[in-house]
């Protein structure tokens, strides 16, 4: 499949420029860091499409709808960004991983099917970063930099323009575990390491019970993973309403059973409460405009009815310690699709977001408890950049669903204890996303299931 690629710039504002560079000298140790950066469109051609054809009858067409819309930023076929000498000009290209289709892509191939560009079949965007410093950054300077400027789940550095766009990734094998041989107990926990299964031992007996006691069968890889992932610490629903058994007594009730029982005691105004996506209190009798038939254009009447009070919360942890930005706006954006699911639907009215996380160590304010050299996973995000880019990112998903963040708590803690040495600390974050909506009385429970 040919690629046709074209560059735009520039694709940074001036203070977006400014603000990138103060964040590589304070990476890099530097003061004097200049940053430019171009957007490059990777325009991929369905097979067989002649490319000189296409450019002659297609091409300014192309070029005019990959444009940006205001002043005479025309794209062009040649790189503005050339390698410095003398100072370190490096060029970073960031990109979306091959592996997937972008929501970009989606939207960019449909218009041009409208523009009648229709050989185009994918067209994704990367950024090219040119960034001076004075001094040559080394290799661990190089991949701190991709860090900053890219989301790591999402996008990947493209060292050379990629020659194509389909994954390269093949089948992975599916192989099974030998559990009913010798060593199988050995042999489980190379896999949980291997495989990052993350099973702790009580994980590790049950399984290996399971299998080779009951089941009497090897777990296939594929078991293995799918397990880890019920049991995964994004969700422990699962633990909550498992049976619990303490000191070998089985207790009455689950710790779920525990926590709804409280409501035995509690102010009795719950109309929704541990049966859908948030809970709901009795609220207020209220006057609505209402759509005498909804499915085409009609009348709007006056209607009495009681609507009811909605909070829902819930966390997205360690998503917002690898992409600050991106785990915190799918962390509202879930919540906020919790508000809308509930009964048969409902509306959000205003959000709440809280975040907890490690030592700022912020420069030139470094406080008398934070380490300077206490260490920081590489595949987590610093809590300066989750202090920043989470708040950014709640704040801009509710924005777009036109909810504003009206409260919200942040917390910084880390600490090693004097006498035992131990450090404690928030190095995977807290991100907690809470909202408030409303619903009709009368849409307060789901309708049966129809087969």
């Amino acid at each position: 499949m040919p690629i046709l690629r074209y560059f735009n710039w520039p694709e940074l504002s001036e203070a977006k420029r400014k603000q990138l560079a103060e964040e590589i000298d304070n990476l890099l140790g530097t003061k004097d860091a200049q940053v430019d950066a171009e957007a490059c469109f990777h325009v991929v051609l369905a097979d067989g499409t002649d490319v000189r054809t296409f450019d002659e009858t297609l091409g300014k067409r192309l070029e005019w709808l990959l444009s940006k819309p205001i002043g005479d930023q025309r794209v062009t076929k040649q790189s503005r960004l050339v390698q410095q000498h003398g100072t370190d000009g490096s060029v970073i290209e960031i990109g979306p991983r091959l592996s997937f289709t972008t929501a970009f892509s989606t939207n960019a191939v449909s218009a041009c099917r409208s523009a009648g560009l229709n050989a185009v079949i994918r067209l994704e965007k990367s950024i090219r970063y040119q960034i001076i410093t004075s001094e040559p950054f080394k290799d661990d300077h190089r991949n701190a930099l991709i860090d900053l400027l890219s989301d790591r789940m999402t996008e990947m550095e493209y060292v050379t323009p990629p020659d194509s766009f389909e994954s390269q990734a093949g089948r992975q094998p599916i192989f099974e575990i030998d559990l009913m041989g010798e060593h199988s107990m050995d042999n489980l926990k190379k896999a949980n390491m291997e495989m990052g299964l993350a099973f702790d031992n009580d994980d590790l007996n049950y399984y290996h019970d399971l299998f080779v006691n009951h089941l009497r069968r090897n777990p296939t890889n594929v078991e293995l993973f799918d397990l880890a992932q019920s049991n995964s610490d994004h969700s422990r629903h699962w633990f909550f309403k498992g049976r619990m058994v303490v000191d070998g007594h089985e207790q009455p009730m689950s710790l779920f059973q525990r926590i709804q029982d409280t409501q035995k005691h509690s102010n009795q105004n719950n109309i929704i409460a541990f049966n859908d996506n948030s809970s709901a209190i009795r609220g207020f009798p209220v006057t609505n405009y209402i759509s005498k038939n909804p499915s085409v254009p009609s009348q709007l009447d006056l209607q009495e009815g009681i609507r009811h009070l909605i909070y829902t919360a819930e966390t997205h942890n360690f998503p917002t310690g690898v992409c600050p930005f991106p785990g915190a706006a799918t962390g509202t954006g879930g919540r906020i699709r919790d508000v809308h699911a509930t009964g048969r639907g409902a509306h959000e009215i205003a959000g709440v977001a809280g975040y907890s996380f490690g030592n700022l160590r912020l420069p030139g304010y470094v406080l008398p408890w934070e380490d300077e050299e206490a260490p920081y996973p590489h595949n987590f995000a610093h809590p300066r950049q989750i202090a920043i880019q989470a708040s950014n990112g709640a704040s801009d998903y509710g924005n777009k669903f036109g909810e504003p963040l009206i409260a919200g708590f942040a917390r910084s803690f880390g600490q090693t204890s004097e006498i035992s040495g131990e450090r404690r600390e928030w190095i995977k974050p807290i991100m907690f996303s809470g909202g408030i909506g409303a619903i009709d009385d009368q849409l307060t429970s789901k309708l049966p299931p129809t087969k």
